[in-house]
């Protein structure tokens, strides 16, 4: 193996790194095997998922919180930002173990701490139909819930432009046949192709295929990322990587500045660093980090994330859910991708720096693919290619899944045919589904950049969610009409500064729009619920009783309390901050200790080892024991 390397080495100044594997038969079969099972596993489950749209969406609510947690983990480990976590990790070093806070990666702490059990509490089928808990179901109620809709389906369909964009870029490099049409490239062709097929094993299953996938892909990806970092490890010395990377790539400790100096090592990544505007580094990530509290406490978006709380089995193991997500997710993911990155920085290094000494392009995002195809053995990319087609279609599944679950639940079955029967519901759910598709597509087709719609979503969009989804959990006061009109100004605001951009009006980094569109919705919803009279007292009391919320929620209280002598309030918020502070520095060993590991700091692996050792302790005590508060007997 090493011996191949090395001659691999001296060849790669001649490769090209658009060509695509020459893929063995074995690999091939191995491939065609895998997609045939699973179509196979969607008819078998069919059945099962089209009895009636709780079925189709949620599964019944019947699975396991460890199954939930190793689907929702299975399906954030997607080609997209898998290649772009890559390219960060190839370009930052370990200090790229903070990026995933664009996100933020922690709100799943917030989930696991507090949130994930208040949200199971509705006991609803979407995070539309959980606005009618909050709200109410009169015209405010409708208005707020109209709204989570839109924002939905625009989510929905941002997410299906982030998934298109990665797996065309993904199957290009692998697959030999040139299949452009015109203005549409052999990518565009390849992710058109790869999206059908998945919509039609998502048709046939519904989200028993969503967790069936995801599982599949759980499984085939752990184990090659094992083998990954195993290679990466066995082939690239300490010494190698040293000569490799610029002084402090290896570094976790953070200053105002990046100050990686790649002049020496590869030129284009000055640029690139440049380009992304991470060059005041520890300015973004702490722009990042107060970006991310805020999105945290709002919850989840209204997406595929609320139909994993939505589906467990009761409030308890929606906390689990988000616990096991995290340790399934993170540490066979970055094993996986710093494996890749270190044997990209010392082999595809000379290729890179040649491409780029004469002001010519390289495509960081490649990374992952091209080291696939040039350094893992046969049998094995087989297997890697269908883990990562199975990490496309479990994010692609879940999302459509998700959009298709508001358009047929708070839509068609709200507004259009009320009283329709269940497998009228579940046809509908087909064609929302490939409407969805569809949509997505034609929006894909104008996106260049993975770096680019990462940060519109994360940012700008997220920007109009955050406020009203914040107010909602922590101000009785907070009413229909003030969530309606802060989320539907957010997602304009968003839009609107991404048009104004794309047309050249103003030139703003995506990550500094957070602090346009977060105002925006921030003065609609107060001024829409201070100019409007309170929510239905009824429902408020409801809300409160079953939900147990910590704020501001004092005159609520008090009114069920007379009604309810034994509710006792919620005390809990000096302990759940406590407990989300330990699970943000937690999470982040969960990072760090695969990175060190592969890269062999062994300072850094045995003292991010101890950290998450003794955060984990302090939880089992500080969180794990309180967990029956969420389900008392």
């Amino acid at each position: 193996m090493i011996a191949a390397l090395d001659s691999l080495a001296l060849l790669l100044s001649q490769n090209d790194p658009s060509r695509a594997i020459a893929m063995h038969g074995i690999d091939i079969a191995i491939i065609v095997a895998y997609c045939g099972l699973i179509l196979v596993a969607g008819w078998y489950l069919s059945k099962r998922a089209s009895q009636d749209i709780d079925s189709y969406f949620l599964a019944d609510k019947s699975l396991p919180w460890w199954v939930i947690g190793t689907s929702h983990g299975a399906s954030g480990f997607d080609i997209a930002g898998t290649m772009w976590f890559v390219a960060a990790f190839f370009t930052y070093g370990v200090k790229s173990a903070f990026i995933p806070w664009i996100w933020p990666l922690f709100d799943r702490v917030f989930r696991q701490v507090y949130l994930g059990p208040w949200i199971r509490k509705s006991n609803v089928l979407t995070g539309a139909e959980w606005m009618k808990t909050r709200f109410g179901s009169g015209r405010a109620g409708t208005l707020s819930h109209m709204s989570v809709v839109v924002y939905a389906i625009v989510v929905s369909v941002g997410f299906l432009c982030l998934a298109y964009e990665g797996i065309g870029r993904f199957a290009v490099v692998f697959f030999p046949w040139d299949l452009s049409i015109g203005p549409i490239s052999s990518a565009d062709s390849y992710a058109i192709a790869i999206l059908l097929f998945t919509l039609a094993y998502l048709l046939l299953g519904g989200w028993y295929s969503v967790v069936l996938t995801d599982l599949i892909q759980f499984v085939i990806l752990t184990l090659t990322s094992v083998f990954i970092a195993y290679i990466a490890m066995t082939n690239v010395s300490r010494e190698a990587l040293q000569a490799a990377t610029p002084e402090g790539w290896d570094s976790l400790q953070l200053g105002w500045q990046m100050n990686l100096d790649w002049s020496n090592h590869v030129e284009g990544l000055n640029e690139k660093i440049k380009a992304d505007n991470y060059d005041w580094f520890g300015w973004i990530i702490a722009i990042m980090f107060g970006k991310g509290l805020m999105v945290s406490m709002a919850g989840p978006t209204p997406g595929y994330g609320m139909q994993h709380q939505l589906s467990v089995r009761n409030a308890r193991e929606a906390a689990l859910e988000n616990w096991w997500m995290s340790i399934v997710q993170l540490i066979p993911r970055f094993l996986m991708i710093s494996g890749i990155a270190v044997l990209g920085l010392v082999y595809f290094t000379p290729m890179v720096r040649e491409m780029t000494a004469d002001g010519g392009q390289f495509d960081f995002e490649q990374v992952l693919p091209l080291v696939i195809r040039d350094f893992v053995p046969v049998g094995l990319v087989g297997f890697l290619v269908a883990g990562l087609l199975a990490a496309f279609m479990s994010t692609f599944d879940s999302t459509v899944n998700a959009g298709a679950a508001y358009v047929v639940n708070d839509i068609y079955k709200r507004y259009i045919n009320p009283r329709a029967t269940q497998r009228r519901y579940v046809v509908a759910s087909y064609l929302a589904s490939i409407l969805l598709v569809v949509v997505g597509i034609v929006f894909a087709l104008s996106i260049d950049s993975i770096d680019d719609i990462t940060k519109w979503l994360t940012f700008a969009l997220y920007g109009g969610y955050a406020v009203p989804n914040i107010l909602k959990w922590h101000w009785w006061r907070f009413n229909g009409y003030g969530y309606f009109a802060g989320m539907i100004s957010g997602v304009l605001a968003a839009i609107g500064f991404k048009v104004l951009n794309e047309t050249g009006v103003w030139q703003i980094e995506d990550m500094y729009s957070f602090f346009l569109t977060a105002p925006v919705a921030a003065f609609a919803s107060v001024v829409a619920t201070l100019m409007t009279p309170p929510d239905d007292e009824q429902v408020l009391k409801q809300f409160y009783y079953d939900v147990r919320p910590w704020g501001f929620w004092d005159p609520i209280y008090q009114k069920v309390k007379l009604e309810h002598p034994d509710v006792e309030k919620n005390h809990s918020f000096s302990m759940d901050m406590i407990n989300v502070a330990i699970g943000i520095v937690w999470q982040l060993m969960l990072i760090i200790v695969p990175v060190a590991l592969v890269i062999r700091r062994w300072d850094m692996f045995l003292v991010s080892l101890g950290i998450l050792a003794i955060t984990s302790l302090v939880m089992k005590f500080t969180w794990w024991d309180r967990l029956d508060q969420f389900d008392p007997k």
